[in-house]
């Protein structure tokens, strides 16, 4: 159980780095966080509080769809956000265009590693995965999540949130390499570990 938990923790780590970075190199976040950020522009709510609702909204979704959340539907959000807070409040967003697209770049495997780190966990998944695991099968992962992330980009751009690159990448590559680094991990076995 500690391997387990202490595997879940590094993992949202690993994943709030890789968001923060995202939103620090400022050229587009992903699509769920675009989608909160443009419901809070729209309904005049703070976003922690759309956050909150919206992923409760989705976890009820993939529940209802047979999706049971766990510990990581809890430590995910909680330790993403806390560290991603962390870091926003440490770093602004870099002047040089060079740097913001390096940092773009460099987020990308670290969001990928994070998410499929913590999924391979198997302890429940956060909003974003667990609404794209609820319709897998029949859609696959990396397509579901896909859609997930396009939808809540396009919602979140309706709204008045801002999309750029950062935006499309996520969209397009995120779910296939998620996808594929999870069955990677997969083979890590927890129950052999422990």
């Amino acid at each position: 159980m500690i391997v387990r938990l202490s595997r879940l923790v590094v993992s949202c780590v690993i994943l709030g780095i890789g968001v923060a970075m995202l939103l620090i190199a400022a050229l587009g976040s992903d699509g769920y966080s675009t989608m909160i950020n443009g419901l809070s522009i729209a309904l005049d709510v703070t976003f922690w509080v759309v956050n909150l609702v919206v992923g409760i909204v989705l976890v009820a979704m993939a529940w209802a769809r047979g999706l049971k959340p766990g510990m990581g539907t809890l430590a995910q959000p909680l330790v993403v956000g806390f560290v991603v807070s962390g870091l926003l409040d440490a770093f602004d967003e870099p002047d040089s265009m060079g740097v913001r697209i390096v940092l773009l770049v460099l987020s990308f495997p670290v969001v990928a590693v994070g998410v499929a780190g913590y999924l391979a966990v198997d302890a429940g998944a956060g909003p974003t995965e667990a609404a794209a695991l609820a319709f897998d099968p029949p859609v696959p992962f990396k397509w579901s999540y896909s859609v997930v992330q396009g939808g809540g980009a396009l919602l979140g751009w309706l709204c008045g949130a801002a999309i750029g690159p950062g935006t499309i990448l996520v969209i397009f590559l995120l779910g296939p390499v998620v996808d594929w680094l999870s069955s990677r991990f997969s083979i890590l076995s927890i129950d052999r570990i422990e």
